[in-house]
């Protein structure tokens, strides 16, 4: 493994950052390569870190929550998905920026200029996150095969599990892991893309689901909405992405371009997809969409057999590319927090990511089933966490010293505070539902 606080990119920076100069040569390079354009298949080359953020926020959470969404209110909440894509594209972009600028993890960034006790808190409630998020992907990819091919959905969950498992002691894993979380996302978008049009939905109505507006009992959905898919757990990690594939500060514009936009656009799209497909199934059948199982059934009498099918694959393919990147990343960052190293390839990594697989099974062969109300509230709870890291990669991309010129502009801290003080409302909000409740 290259160690990457030593190598060039990292051990220069522009004058005035703290880590030295960019050498004559280095800086040539760069002004030439933001000079001469990328070939369109060397641009594909950077496509990556922030669609394995993708593959994490897109999981059976976030298609429950979605549901629930289009099933309970229709179109009236799409705007909730558009609005948590804009943020979660700012956020994701300090994230790679960071990546890009700082020489050594985030985490290690994080204890070196705010102190050792906040980078281990944000390895720690990472860590959480992802332990929460285990057993609804650990349900989802059992259940997601089952009704493909048939057989028990605890047998289909230890047996994906055991697949991830050997997926992460794989060598060289994080690229691994970033092809095949690629193709899968690939493959989700087709899926439920072709169950919209099959769906025949309202666009209209849908279109109109895009002005805010907040049905009455919706503000716990709203708040799960807004957890999964502004994920800030998930682009707190791109950084590390970005780190591993040793991007430099002449790929941003690129990267921005063919990985960030894209990468964090496809999940929010297809999130939509979802409400919308809900909401148009019950509106042609008139019967509840309560939960994922309940809504690929409904599709055979409008498809038949192809229509649930459809649905299957891509709930399969959420659970799974988000079990795999959700126990990447909570082994990559406690691992990192802890100081035992920032690699996903480290072996404290692998071991912290094998028991967040571990957890996610035995919490599911002890409650074999797996309300839909106690998955809203365990997406909804993460919102109590994101105000720590979005705060946290706020503050670390307007470190003068550490990101150069690269470092926020006015507008991009304007994104980002628009982003804290959602979540630090939701997480309000949230709060004093318990404590009524």
């Amino acid at each position: 493994m290259i160690d990457r606080t030593t190598s060039p990119r990292h051990t220069s920076s522009t004058p005035g950052t703290g880590y030295g100069r960019i050498p004559t040569a280095t800086m040539k390079t760069i002004v030439e390569t933001h000079r001469t354009r990328r070939s369109f298949w060397r641009q594909l080359a950077l496509i990556g870190p922030a669609f394995v953020a993708g593959a994490w926020q897109f999981g059976p959470g976030n298609l429950t929550t979605a549901v629930q969404a289009g099933s309970g209110y229709q179109y009236a909440l799409v705007w909730v998905i558009v609005v948590s894509t804009i943020l979660m594209i700012f956020l994701t972009d300090m994230s790679v920026r960071l990546g890009i600028r700082s020489p050594v993890s985030l985490i290690t960034a994080i204890k070196n200029h705010l102190g050792g006790w906040v980078g281990v808190l944000a390895g720690v409630g990472v860590f959480l996150i992802t332990l929460c998020f285990s057993v609804g992907n650990a349900v989802g990819s059992g259940l997601g095969l089952s009704m493909l091919v048939g057989g028990s959905p605890i047998m289909w969950t230890v047996i994906c599990s055991v697949a991830v498992a050997g997926i992460l002691f794989a060598r060289n894993v994080y690229r691994f892991i970033e092809k095949l979380l690629v193709v899968m996302v690939a493959l989700m978008a087709i899926a439920f893309v072709a169950s919209a049009f099959i769906a025949n939905p309202d666009w209209v109505a849908a279109g109109e689901g895009l002005l805010p507006q907040i049905p009455d009992g919706a503000w716990l959905l709203i708040i799960a909405l807004v957890g999964t898919n502004f994920s800030v757990n998930a682009a707190f990690y791109t950084s590390y992405g970005t780190r591993e594939r040793g991007r430099t500060a002449a790929d941003y514009r690129d990267v921005t371009v063919v990985d960030t936009i894209p990468g964090i656009v496809a999940p929010g799209v297809m999130t939509a997809l979802v409400i919308v497909v809900a909401a148009a199934v019950l509106g042609e059948t008139g019967e509840q969409a309560t939960t994922i199982v309940q809504l690929a059934s409904i599709f055979e009498p409008l498809a038949g057999p192809v229509g649930s099918t459809l649905f299957a694959l891509g709930f399969f393919g959420a659970a799974f590319s988000s079990m795999i990147a959700n126990a990447t990343a909570g082994g990559t960052m406690l691992s990192d927090g802890i100081g035992r190293g920032s690699s996903s390839s480290s072996r404290s990594a692998r071991l912290i990511s094998g028991a967040i697989l571990a957890f996610g099974v035995v919490i599911t062969l002890i409650f074999q089933s797996s309300p839909i109300q106690l998955i809203v509230i365990a997406q909804a709870l993460t919102i109590f966490v994101a105000p720590v890291l979005a705060l946290l990669i706020i503050v670390m991309a307007n470190n003068r010293g550490l990101m150069g010129d690269l470092r926020n502009r006015w507008w991009q801290n304007l994104a980002g505070a628009i982003g804290l003080i959602a979540v630090l409302g939701l997480s309000v909000r949230l709060l004093i539902t318990f404590i009524a409740g």
